[in-house]
């Protein structure tokens, strides 16, 4: 091409691209798939049955999540247990099909506790951890042969106490903390580097009653730094080998805690969730081939327990609810308003939960802020969310919610809702929607307070 046919410069121009009427945009036409159903089971359905909100739990998902997590760490190092959180969801339909799959159960309370039992789990697979744990709830985990893993110097006197009485031998480990992330997670149990973690156990092994048996240690949560758990898993392996030479105790479990990850992004996370998070094999690689090359320290391999939760049970809840209403703001841009607020999704505060509507996006889509019905205006579900363009009717699936939402809901200013479990074109209530009376039934009016007549 010769100059003088070269054509004339054109300025580029930089042009802001608008989702919301993506017809004008040949070719930029976002597409997002409609979720209609869950597991096979209709939405709409569902919630005209069991009514709006409604958390739905896929039976097969939180099943592949145990499998999941247990494979990964079992096939590189068999003697593996892992013991589910109970805090994390403490549903007991949950908890009962994690004990299905082989779960141990971890424990934090003396509520969580008798949920276990009566969940008729034995006392030599519930660990009972966290940093308050009353006398005679020690009483109950000593005479079942629970392991206790001791938080504190304070508990560590009231576990004396506890064992002298029943007169019979007790099995405790060791929460152990390091100086692993910033801040630290120095709230629990005893600090390795200053000594105090060794110098426990050291009382343990001198007391009568009291039989050394594990070291704990949980590294914090979300904990998406391999590194992490390659230096707590030596750490502990170190200090087990030093509490045989000196002490003449042999460690018989490792407990590396939880703090796995799910899919789930966090608000300060640039790139979702699913791209930043590790998977169950890479911590796997990462913990198990530590474990396996020292395992010659010890005369016998120790059994390796792990804590998880967020990773076993978030991503098989999701949470259906209805938009109740659509607003639009002086600048144009539009909100919605649904049935579910934050005290049924407090993990909002954190999660840019991912969500999808029951609309196809056929010709328009919009970014829209997704609020709750309660009466405050941080009652924020997600803000500045993609989705075809909302109208009062739609429903809403927030997805990965299983992990901290139903444990932490509270019935503020409405009563919550039902959980159905869904599995093999069943729907299963594991919790029915609470009523008036449930939550005002255990309250008390003096009766100085109540009108004349009514008395």
């Amino acid at each position: 091409m010769t100059k003088k046919n070269k054509p004339p410069y054109v300025k580029p121009i930089i042009a802001k691209i608008s989702f919301t009427d993506t017809d004008t945009v040949k070719g930029l036409y976002l597409k997002i798939p409609a979720v209609r159903e869950v597991d096979g089971h209709p939405v709409e359905k569902l919630l005209t049955e069991y009514g709006s909100p409604l958390y739905v739990v896929s039976e097969a998902s939180l099943r592949h999540g145990y499998r999941n997590m247990f494979e990964a760490f079992s096939k590189r190092y068999e003697k593996t247990v892992i013991a589910y959180s109970y805090k994390t969801n403490y549903l007991s339909g949950i908890c009962a099909i994690l004990h299905h799959e082989g779960a141990w159960a971890e424990v934090v309370s003396g509520f969580e506790y008798e949920m276990a039992k009566r969940l008729e789990i034995a006392g030599e697979k519930i660990i009972f951890n966290g940093p308050y744990k009353k006398p005679a709830e020690l009483n109950r985990a000593f005479s079942d042969g629970a392991a206790v893993n001791i938080d504190s110097p304070d508990e560590y006197r009231i576990a004396e106490q506890v064992a002298e009485t029943l007169g019979r031998t007790a099995r405790v480990g060791v929460r152990v903390n390091m100086q692993l992330n910033y801040p630290a997670w120095d709230k629990f149990g005893f600090s390795l580097e200053n000594g105090k973690a060794y110098e426990i156990c050291r009382l343990i092994s001198r007391h009568r009653y009291l039989q050394l048996t594990g070291l704990h240690c949980h590294v914090g949560t979300y904990v998406i730094d391999l590194g992490i758990y390659r230096r707590a898993i030596e750490n502990l392996i170190s200090l087990a080998v030093k509490i045989r030479e000196t002490l003449g105790i042999e460690i018989t479990y490792l407990d590396i805690g939880g703090g796995f990850p799910s899919s789930n992004t966090l608000h300060s996370q640039l790139m979702p969730g699913e791209t930043m998070s590790p998977t169950p094999d890479q911590y796997a690689d990462v913990i198990c081939d530590i474990i396996s090359k020292k395992a010659g320290e010890f005369n016998e391999q120790p059994l390796l327990i792990l804590e998880p939760g967020r990773s076993v049970v978030d991503e098989s809840m999701v949470l259906l609810s209805r938009v109740i209403a659509v607003k639009e703001r002086d600048g144009g841009s539009r909100f919605a308003i649904i049935d579910a607020g934050v005290n049924l999704l407090p993990t909002a505060y954190y999660y840019k939960h991912a969500i999808s509507s029951n609309r196809n996006a056929q010709e328009k889509t919009e970014r829209v802020d997704i609020f709750g019905p309660l009466c405050m205006q941080v009652d924020v579900i997600r803000r500045d969310v993609m989705l075809p363009r909302i109208q009062t009717g739609d429903i809403l699936t927030i997805k990965n919610v299983g992990a901290y939402n139903f444990s932490q809901s509270m019935p503020f200013i409405f009563p919550r809702p039902a959980v159905v479990l869904v599995n093999n074109g069943n729907a299963e209530v594991l919790r029915r929607a609470e009523t008036y009376d449930d939550l005002k039934g255990l309250e008390r009016v003096p009766e100085r307070l109540l009108p004349a007549e009514s008395i």
